[in-house]
């Protein structure tokens, strides 16, 4: 019996969907957290009986044939990346992006890897370097004798020296936008790198055309909303037990036919 097999599928393609949002609600607090969504299709088809086929010498036509679907699979787990809400730290070195782009981080490979967690330190040297102490291009040093750090919505970083009136520029935090921001590939601890799909990255200065601007002293929260996550898993957990409904009510039918005198 194919419901055997399509209810599989069914259970299947719902343990995914389960699973995605088992890890939106786990990060439900992460910084800059982009929740995914589970995307699925249906599987091909079998023609019993082909529609607009001949069904008499005289040219009459099947108007419907006779389809039977083979189930559904999951196509993709897509990245939702809408902004997250802002809030307010008061952390000299935390940054929020407002609208478009990603902060740049060089792994210690030399790979360059993608970011909106703005949740900056400081390395013993003074450079700027994320939680894992990954340098944040493009690899701007604070003087160990500075007084004040302050990040403009341009993304410049101004510092205030001992008996200076004027800060000093000691550099830009440049952003990067991609074509395809959903194609990116997550590598855990808020990393992104680039791929194919997500096309090449474009570096800019924030508040350029097309680029978001910088909050200094704010991260960005995850964007997961838990009452609609909730909501979602409460609709898969039916959509698992319906299909397991399926396959009991098959194997009940097949008994029927084997148990048959």
């Amino acid at each position: 019996m194919r419901s055997l097999n399509i209810a599989a599928t069914g259970m299947q393609a719902q343990q995914t969907n389960v699973e995605v949002i088992s890890n939106n609600i786990a990060n439900m607090n992460t910084t800059a957290y982009s929740r995914r969504r589970t995307e699925f299709n249906d599987l091909l088809y079998q023609n019993l009986r082909r529609g607009g086929a001949a069904s008499s010498d005289a040219g009459t036509i099947v108007p419907a044939g006779v389809q039977v679907g083979l189930g559904v699979k999951t196509v993709a787990v897509y990245r939702i990346t809408e902004q997250g809400s802002l809030l307010n730290t008061d952390n000299t070195l935390d940054v929020a992006i407002q609208g478009k782009g990603y902060f740049q981080v060089q792994l210690p490979s030399g790979e360059i890897a993608y970011t909106r967690d703005g949740s900056f330190q400081l390395a013993p040297d003074g450079k700027i370097v994320t939680h894992e102490g990954f340098t944040v291009l493009p690899g701007i040093t604070v003087p160990t004798n500075a007084i004040g750090v302050s990040i403009n919505n341009s993304g410049q970083v101004l510092v205030k020296l001992d008996g200076q009136v004027t800060p000093s520029s000691v550099g830009t935090i440049q952003t990067t936008v991609f074509p395809n921001e959903a194609g990116l590939e997550a590598m855990g601890g808020n990393l992104l790198k680039e791929t194919p799909a997500s096309g090449g990255a474009v570096s800019g200065n924030p508040g350029s055309p097309g680029y978001g601007t910088i909050l200094q002293g704010f991260l960005e929260t995850s964007n997961v909303n838990v009452v609609a996550e909730v909501t979602n898993l409460i609709s898969a957990q039916r959509a698992y037990e319906m299909n397991s409904k399926v396959i009991k009510a098959s194997d009940d039918m097949m008994s029927t036919v084997v148990n048959t005198k």
